[in-house]
């Protein structure tokens, strides 16, 4: 018999002989352009409807562009109210230039932060730059990889060994919101056997010698590297599924106890309707509780309900989700602008994307 160890909680399950499943589904690593073309048909026909192409935006009208792109990270935590605010990982603003160490260590101080942090850009998108510094050289060469006048978010590394998406969805009409989909995040690891190199382990793997490129560039300077019997490597820290983090759907675990409290959270950010709020949390038990975790990132209408990525979903219900997400989007956009908010306009969202592509061309390689 095979056996095979529960990330989340530790635990050991058997499976059926010769029954492995698949390390990766079969559109999970499709070029973009060729997975995502028939939901930008299905927002063109949804923009057709509704005759505006930026509904969506509205749903979420006190953040730019509703979260679809170009909006500041800080700028949507800081729209926080009390409650919300006591659940979201403390953090702090820094914009890169001249004397960038003690500055920032200034900045660490005054928000009563320490040392191990996160850094990660202010305007971002799929972990992209996002780094994990444990000392003050760490926090330089951190701050010495990005361009000068670069805003970033510097925030408390959470010790909670778990990670998950929570999709958080909310009518205006409507007095409660509800949990559309919960993703566990899991960060792949090698384990050493004192005989192979990092390159070596990482060939002979079910899932990471099938995308090798995610992982080879990151850890280049330890390839050639053998590890010790039983010593672990973590393969990337950004718990992100385009760079390499694997993710489990966790609906099972949707309880009307993590509904209420995420609900209750949620409602105390002005005008939020529809995104995914990521979280580091202690247990799946505590989590069914509404318990033990805290927010590192809301996101808007640019998110995706990233169970999807789970190698077991079919494409089928890969679409079936993104279609409901983004028809959800227009159907909160549109309340919203009948209640007098008004969308981004086309051409300045196009203005913001861009302007965002350029921003991520220049972040360093996210750890």
């Amino acid at each position: 018999m095979n056996t095979r160890t529960d990330p989340v909680e530790g635990t050991t399950t058997v499976t059926e002989p010769d029954k492995k499943p698949n390390p990766l589904s079969l559109f999970e690593f499709w070029p973009g352009w060729i997975f995502y073309t028939p939901v930008v048909i299905y927002w063109i026909l949804l923009g057709l409807r509704y005759r505006d192409v930026t509904v969506p935006t509205a749903a979420n009208p006190r953040i730019v562009t509703g979260g679809l792109c170009g909006e500041s990270k800080s700028s949507i935590l800081d729209m926080a109210g009390p409650y919300a605010a006591g659940w979201i990982a403390p953090y702090t603003t820094f914009v890169t230039g001249m004397n960038d160490l003690p500055r920032a260590l200034d900045a660490i101080a005054a928000r009563g932060l320490t040392l191990p942090v996160v850094v990660k850009p202010d305007i971002g998108c799929n972990g992209t730059g996002v780094k994990l510094v444990r000392s003050e050289q760490d926090l330089a060469t951190a701050l010495a990889a990005f361009p000068r006048a670069t805003e970033l978010v510097i925030q408390k590394l959470i010790r909670w060994p778990h990670e998950a998406g929570v999709f958080y969805i909310r009518h205006p009409d409507k007095t409660q919101g509800e949990i559309s989909s919960l993703t566990y995040k899991e960060i792949p690891t090698l384990v050493g056997d004192g005989r192979h190199t990092v390159l070596e382990l990482l060939q002979r793997d079910s899932r990471t010698s099938k995308v090798l490129h995610l992982y080879a560039p990151r850890l280049k300077s330890r390839l050639d590297t053998v590890l010790p019997q039983g010593e672990q490597l973590d393969l990337v820290f950004a718990g992100n599924h385009c760079k390499g983090a694997i993710f489990r759907n966790g609906a099972a675990d949707i309880t009307p106890e993590l509904c209420a409290r995420m609900d209750t959270i949620m409602r105390d950010i002005p005008d939020f309707h529809f995104g995914r709020v990521d979280i580091k949390f202690r247990s799946k038990d505590s989590l069914r509780r509404g318990e033990d975790f805290e927010i590192i990132e809301i996101n808007g209408v640019g998110s995706e309900a990233t169970h999807i990525w789970d190698a077991r979903t079919t494409l089928l219900e890969a679409y079936r989700a993104q279609f409901h997400h983004y028809g959800e989007a227009f159907r909160i956009g549109a309340k919203k602008k009948a209640a007098g908010w008004k969308p981004t306009p086309l051409w300045r969202g196009i203005r913001l994307w861009r302007r965002q592509k350029r921003l991520l061309a220049s972040y360093p390689l996210n750890d």
